[in-house]
């Protein structure tokens, strides 16, 4: 008796410690080894500082990736953004930029969405100090930090070959997008908690679309230019949705309907229905494996 019980001690014990090795690697594998650099200016916006963070693995793989720091369109500040929200995508040798902006409502939406094009830009223009390939640039981020992934996306374009400013010069396009649950139509919010029943702007976040906004004419029109659904071309980049079917903030319907506008332009927009997940679920950095074999698709085997 007394060695059968010995025998079980010890399995048990076994079990413990394969646990603690399991736990370990997976600490060790979310926390990767990184090189920083902090606070990088990249512009202005009201007399602040728009800045970005660089996440450079120790054996990058020459390809970048821009995260949008953003939620509810607030931004978290320089030096904010963890290793641990975009371990896959480092362990997998990409380099991360975490744009970053100044929050509404000191800031509009709409100004905010430039900011982010600005953001894009002065990556690709200093490409070569940092190590990535300009031509082969994606963007990801959730909530709100996946609707300006989208509008980089469906309205990313040219520079100015006339500006003084030689970063404005540089393309704010991006090659490939992976994103959760992104607002895609400001004018139509369907069943999202945040529709004020009248067609006005979504009931939280009025404050960052300015004063104009609540002239029913005038919103109509700043739905539309920070809408990117209403800006799907052929030549979007390719686009994968993660979305929960339980989101009552972002209702799922978003990213179905922007799928949908893709599929009459002749582009598939895969979303991945991740079952019962409201805005956010616990497995989420699971899903950025999914995001990396997207990245490794379109931008590592892709020819620049």
């Amino acid at each position: 008796m007394r060695l059968k019980v010995k025998l079980v001690l010890r399995v048990l014990l076994g079990l413990v410690l394969l646990l603690a090795l399991a736990a370990g690697g997976a600490w060790i594998y979310l926390h990767p080894d990184i090189d920083r650099q902090d606070g990088i200016v990249s512009g202005q916006r009201n007399g602040k500082p728009l800045t970005l963070d660089i996440l450079r693995p120790k054996r990058p793989n020459g390809l970048g990736i821009a995260l949008m720091v953003s939620g509810g369109w607030r931004s978290s500040k320089a030096g904010q953004t963890k290793a641990i929200v975009v371990a896959p995508l480092l362990r997998a040798g990409y380099t991360v930029f975490a744009v970053c902006h100044v929050s509404r409502p000191e800031s509009s939406i709409m100004d905010i969405i430039t900011d982010m094009h600005r953001g894009v830009r002065f990556i690709r223009y200093h490409a070569k100090e940092y190590g990535v390939d300009p031509q082969r640039l994606g963007a990801t981020g959730g909530s709100a930090g996946g609707h300006l992934s989208l509008m980089l996306a469906t309205r990313g374009a040219p520079g100015d070959p006339a500006a003084a400013d030689p970063v404005d010069r540089e393309s704010s396009a991006v090659q490939a997008v992976a994103i959760f649950y992104p607002p895609t139509d400001l004018l139509n919010l369907g069943p999202s908690t945040e529709n004020d029943g009248k067609g006005g702007p979504p009931i939280s976040y009025r404050d960052g679309f300015g004063p104009e906004a609540g002239n029913p004419v005038a919103w109509q029109r700043i739905g539309h230019e920070t809408s990117p659904i209403y800006y799907v071309t052929p030549a979007m980049p390719p686009v994968l949705i993660y979305h929960g079917d339980a989101d009552t903030l972002v209702p799922l319907e978003q990213s179905l309907r922007f799928q949908a506008r893709a599929k009459e332009v002749g582009l598939n927009v895969p979303v991945v229905v991740h079952a019962g997940g409201a805005h956010g679920w616990r497995t989420m950095l699971l899903d950025e494996f999914a995001f990396v074999d997207w990245f490794n698709r379109y931008l590592r085997d892709r020819q620049s």
